[in-house]
Order: structure tokens, then sequence, then C-alpha cells
């Protein structure tokens, strides 16, 4: 445990409840951008970057945080970080217009998996081979998702071509989202997390801003209730997910992600009708597996690493 990690007061029930309550909130947010119908995603973007910074300001106001928060050192890597993320939220956004609620949030678990692959390309980082070998039967359990779409290519249905593009759409959100994640891992080193969240939110919504000439539609009032109630569900998330972290390590507050998994099937079906398909629930498992393997074996690392350092200083 660093340093830092032993100031921190160590909650984990408590950091338990808030991360399973930020994944209730953020499937929340999912579906409300369902119930809103096929909308442009910029359009979907814009109101879930824009309407989340209310929720994030209003927690930085009441801590006495704000006046601080917009400073930083590194103004370009955080308008780097807002494209991919605007990429990464459009690509998901897309998706979720046009596949099972369930089917796209497990598809987003893809994101684990490119994080390690991205880290190893452009970080120059060691990973070995059990990494890679998650990895590996990772991305099995992701092709076996994409399988009933991927033989439907080629028929002419309209709802496979939906389909396709929602599948393809889903992975690249999830690849822009693991290129966000080593941003952000850039970026904490000389930001604070605050910093982080609101310039992300700003920059998303001027950057969503930019596709209003593709084909924004005139909202119902329904419809921007709904998008509305969308974005302040991202900002609360955010927050929760935030001040998860604060009370536990990674370690023990990661695994509790997949039960997005849980609570996206539930909310699926009874909202939508929607149910997990024999090819969901396997594939599924097996990328649930694998990301905790790696979890667990990134914990491992860690306990070496730390165990290296102490060491290190009496030797010779």
């Amino acid at each position: 445990m660093s340093p830092a990690d032993a100031r921190l007061p160590h909650q984990p029930l408590k950091a338990i409840l808030l991360k399973v309550g930020s994944i209730a909130i953020f499937v929340a947010m999912q579906s409300f951008i369902k119930l809103a119908g096929m909308l442009p995603a910029g359009e979907i973007v814009f109101f879930r970057s824009f309407f989340a910074l209310f929720p994030v300001i209003l927690m930085l106001a009441w801590r006495g945080e704000l006046r601080g928060a917009w400073r930083t050192k590194r103004p370009l890597g955080h308008i780097h970080r807002g494209v991919v993320g605007v990429l990464s939220m459009w690509g998901g956004f897309y998706a979720l217009t046009r596949l099972p609620l369930p089917e796209a949030i497990i598809l987003n678990y893809a994101q684990p998996l490119l994080v390690i692959v991205a880290s190893a390309l452009f970080l120059h980082e060691q990973v070995r081979i059990y990494r890679w070998t998650a990895v590996f039967v990772g991305f099995i359990g992701v092709f076996i998702i994409c399988w009933p779409t991927l033989s439907l290519v080629g028929s002419g249905a309209a709802v496979s071509n939906e389909r396709l593009l929602g599948v393809l759409a889903a992975l690249g959100a999830a690849a822009m989202s693991a290129l966000a994640m080593l941003q952000v891992r850039s970026l904490v080193a000389t930001e604070k997390s605050a910093t982080i969240v609101l310039w992300f939110s700003a920059t998303s919504s001027a950057f969503a801003l930019l596709t209003l000439p593709f084909g924004w539609i005139s909202l119902t009032s329904t419809q921007a209730i709904f998008l509305i109630l969308c974005g302040f569900c991202g900002g609360i998330a955010q927050i929760l997910m935030t001040e998860a972290y604060r009370y536990a390590s990674a370690a023990t507050v990661a695994p509790f992600e997949y039960s997005s998994i849980i609570v996206g099937s539930v909310a699926g079906y009874f909202l939508f009708g929607d149910l997990p398909t024999i090819f969901s629930i396997i594939g599924g498992a097996i990328i649930v597996l694998s990301g905790l393997f790696i979890i667990w074996r990134e914990r491992q690392l860690g306990l070496e690493y730390a165990k290296a350092r102490k060491i290190a200083p009496t030797a010779g």
C-alpha cells in the first residue's frame, strides 16, 4: 500500500455500495437513452456531457473545491482526452439504440482487454503470457456474442444490418474507451480528478455541438426529458464511482463493475422485453472470467512490485 493509499479511509463495504450504486445509475442512464429512441448519437453525447456538469459542479461547490478545479497545466491533454471520449460515447450510444441493452453492456467489457493491448503497443508496458492468454480467451467470448449477428451478414435484412452496425459501434467504442483510459492514466500524474472530470464534460459538450450540422432532430418534450435525465445520471454515477475508489483499493472495487450485466439484464427485460441470448450468456461469462483474472493478475503484480521496493533499499 502506498503512502497516499494509507491516508485514505478504508471502508470496503461503503466502497462496494457506492460502486454498485454508480453501476445502477449508469444502467438507468443507458435505459433513458434507449427510451428516447433512435436519435443522432452526437445529439445524445451533448446532452450526456452537458447536463452531467451540473451535479459535478454542485458537488465541487459543496466541497469548496470548485474555484481551483478548472486550473490545469495540460489543456491540450484534456482536449485530446475529450476527442477520444466523444468518439467512445458516440459509438456506445449508437450501439445502445440498435442492440438489446444486455448485449450492448456486455460488449463494452471488451474494453479492459483492449487496454492491455493498447498498453503494450503504445506505452510499451511489459505484458506477460498470463495476461495475453486472458486477452485471447476474452476475445473468444466477444466472438461468441457477435456470432449470431455475423452469421446474418449478407442476408440483406435491414434488422441484421442495423445489428451489425451496432456491434461494430460497440467494439469501436470499447477501443476508444481503452485509449481514453490510457490518457487518464497519463493525466492523473499531474491533474486532480475533479479537473479531469470537469474538462472532459466541458470539452465533450463542445465537440458534440460540432455534430449539429450533421442531422440533429427536434426533440419531443418526452425525449428531451429522457436525455436531460441521462446527463444527470451520468454525472451522479461518475461522482459515486469516484467516491468508491476513495474508500477502498481498485482491486476491491473493480470486480463489482460486472454487476452491470445483472442490472442491465433486469432493466432490459422489464423496460424493453430484451432477454440475453445463449450466445450472450456464454460469451459474457468468458469475458467476465477473463476480466476477473486480469484484475487478479494486476493485483499480484502490484504486490510483487511493492515487495520489491521494500527489499531494494537493503540490497548491497
